[in-house]
């Protein structure tokens, strides 16, 4: 809803409030007017767990048919498929259950790879490559061609960098200590910081690329 239509629902709040009670859900309260904001009362919720949002996808896809108990053979999914469900939508119900319809009505088969070419998210392990590429062996040309590649596919620098702090977060494997961890995550946040304010977006991630290799010297950790 845009700022200019949030302005009309707040005349219309003015004078329909005596009668009537609004409810707003949003993902990001920050958006919503302030004059919209003075008129409610706030109430945050948490996250989803990931237990909580497989629960409810896996009966929607019950009730749709793509999960079939009766006959394993007529499902149209697997694991890595739900695993990437999950990992997209990040305790977001809505993004799970969206994620999935959009999957299954593109495709018919809900895998790892058909969604992340719905949500044109780079697939994880591309990502992955490109760490262990800069951390592990510590090659600027690999991991630089590699990530040269994911951009001439077309995916957005934002997207990129979303998907290299969701690895480089989560997959601890990649380091040898907890500060090496700590440094390659600061080098992506402060990418994520200069590309916000404007600055080239390849530049900045091949410097991104160049820190991480700085600080994964076994002599700087």
């Amino acid at each position: 809803m845009t700022p200019a239509a949030q302005q009309a629902l707040r005349r219309t709040m003015e004078l329909h409030s005596h009668s009537t009670r609004f409810a707003f859900a949003c993902n990001a309260s920050n958006k919503i007017i302030e004059p919209i904001q003075s008129r409610c009362a706030i109430i945050r919720y948490k996250k989803l767990s990931n237990t909580d949002v497989i629960t409810k996808v896996l009966s929607i896809m019950k009730a749709e048919g793509i999960l079939d108990e009766a006959d394993p053979s007529k499902n149209a999914y697997t694991e890595d498929g739900l695993e990437a469900i999950l990992y997209l939508a990040e305790g977001d119900l809505r993004h799970a259950i969206n994620t999935l319809q959009a999957t299954y009505v593109g495709y018919r088969f809900v895998s790892a790879d058909n969604v992340f070419k719905v949500c044109d998210q780079p697939h994880p392990v591309l990502i992955e490559n490109i760490l262990v590429s800069a951390i592990q062996r510590r090659n600027i040309t690999e991991a630089h061609a590699e990530m040269s590649r994911l951009l001439h596919r077309g995916y957005a620098p934002a997207d990129l960098l979303a998907t290299f702090f969701r690895v480089a977060q989560h997959n601890v494997k990649l380091y040898r200590t907890e500060l090496q961890q700590v440094e390659v995550l600061k080098a992506i946040g402060e990418t994520t910081m200069r590309m916000a304010e404007g600055v080239s977006s390849a530049l900045q991630l091949a410097g991104m690329l160049a820190r991480i290799i700085e600080v994964a010297d076994p002599a700087a950790a």
